[in-house]
């Protein structure tokens, strides 16, 4: 299994809509997905970020259709523009030793294949995935 976890803060300054509309976005991005087994957005309790969302997904196979589904393809292009500060992180069962390079190389794959939005990416003023690589450039 694998918990894949958003965090994030919106810009200030937005009006109630349009953080509506951001959440909004991602709980599309579960309710949408077949590979998503369960998810939750809500409020970041007790951390250091605004909001939150976890999607489960069983396998690779399902964190890469998690990935490249249109409803997570439209919560990243719609909503990065609004996000201040995002970092998204991964826990799985797995016991493979390579298994954060294989998750890191879906990353990687998508922003590939997804030119548009590695471009809305590097320009978000803090955004942060799986990658081993930190903060995107």
């Amino acid at each position: 299994m694998i918990f894949h976890i958003n965090r994030m803060t919106f810009k200030a300054g937005l009006s109630d809509e349009e953080l509506e509309k951001g959440l909004d976005l991602m709980r599309q991005a579960g309710a949408a997905n077949p590979a998503v087994k369960s998810y939750v957005v809500g409020r970041e309790l007790g951390g250091e970020f605004e909001y939150g969302a976890v999607y489960v997904v069983e396998d690779l196979d399902g964190y890469w259709a998690y990935l490249t589904h249109p409803a997570h393809v439209r919560s990243e292009m719609e909503g990065i523009p609004l996000i201040e500060k995002f970092v998204a992180i991964d826990v799985s069962d797995s016991d493979d030793p390579e298994f954060g390079a294989k998750i890191a190389a879906l990353q990687a794959r998508n922003y590939q294949e997804h030119p548009e939005m590695a471009a809305l990416v590097a320009q978000a003023p803090s955004f942060t995935t799986p990658d081993s690589t930190g903060p995107a450039a």
